[in-house]
């Protein structure tokens, strides 16, 4: 019998169980995958510490890549034998084998490894709305991304660069830094000794950046807006630090018409069209080399709960993945 990480009650890493599953056959709609990798996001420990509540008991992970062993009735465009990869949904990727809607899978080409499928998905698609789409970015911006050597960090340093645009991050140490500035990244500033918004307005020159990518909230929020040059867009896509409290939104017509937005990637690929084109033009960045996905850390599935331990304590950098 198949394995899943399966959690009943929300809390630390420790909730995280190994447990046997019954998958039993697809259903009509949907395709049985094999994973051959499983996608670690940040987003997993919000389901986990009911940051973001689901119903319990639950499995968890969003992002996987492997191959179809079996299909459901009415599935006429994916056969046993694709590669495939998703992201985004419904909740239970740390499994072994498992069945999801034959809607919510692109199959992967074959230049692209399920290694590389498993780690691009989520923060490549994420990247892909970001820049493509929330904001769309033009030659000559000034970009902060916040996490700049995280998953999602280091594809928008390298994409945002390829499309032209000048790109400040945010990183924690020297080392981050360096993997950061190896990635597009022009400006890494170490927040953790450079006030990030004082050093925003220098590099600007006073102006300040089109556009703040930030999944960090509580933390980076206020600082975040006053990085903005007048009618900038502030785009919170996360909460690492914790949720933004309440704010007044007079504030952003005090600090020069801004705009506020907080975009998930469920929306924005919410229709079967836009999964594809998205996916598709990641898929372009990615063969064609303007967007590198490395795989910095891999854990065996059944230590989930230790790649969460070691997430959480931001001693990941880039892409991770579990392995069945």
């Amino acid at each position: 019998m198949p394995h899943a990480i399966r959690f009943h009650q929300v809390g630390g890493p420790e909730v995280l169980q190994w447990e046997s599953v019954d998958v039993g056959m697809p259903a009509a709609g949907e395709v049985q995958v094999e994973h051959h990798a499983i996608g670690l996001n940040f987003i997993d420990t919000y389901h986990r510490t009911g940051l973001y509540p689901v119903p319990l008991p639950s499995g968890i992970g969003l992002e996987g890549a492997g191959v179809v062993s079996a299909v459901g009735e009415g599935v006429t465009d994916l056969v046993p034998g694709d590669r495939v990869a998703y992201a985004g949904g419904p909740i239970g990727a740390y499994a072994e084998v498992r069945n999801m809607p034959a809607d919510r899978l692109v199959k992967l080409p074959h230049g692209i490894s399920f290694d590389q499928g498993a780690a691009m998905m989520l923060q490549g698609l994420t990247a892909q709305y970001l820049l493509r789409r929330t904001y769309r970015v033009q030659p000559g911006d000034t970009i902060l991304i916040h996490a700049a050597a995280g998953g999602v960090g280091l594809i928008v340093c390298q994409w945002a660069k390829a499309l032209g645009a000048t790109v400040i991050g945010t990183v924690g140490s020297d080392e981050k830094a360096a993997l950061a500035q190896a990635h597009g990244c022009d400006h890494p500033i170490v927040y953790t000794r450079e006030k990030f918004a004082e050093r925003v307005k220098e590099i600007t020159g006073g102006e300040g950046v089109a556009v703040v990518y930030d999944s960090i909230g509580k933390d980076t929020f206020m600082d975040s807006l006053a990085c903005l040059r007048p009618m900038g867009m502030m785009v919170l896509f996360g909460a690492a630090s914790g949720p933004v409290p309440p704010v007044d939104l007079g504030i952003l017509a005090k600090m020069g018409s801004l705009f506020l937005t907080r975009p998930t990637l469920f929306t924005y690929s919410a229709k079967r069209a836009d999964l594809v084109a998205m996916a598709d033009e990641l898929f372009d960045v990615v063969g064609t080399d303007r967007v590198k996905i490395e795989v910095n850390q891999r854990y065996a599935l059944r230590d989930a709960a230790q790649a969460h331990v070691d997430l959480e304590a931001r001693r990941t950098t880039g892409s991770t993945i579990l392995v069945p």
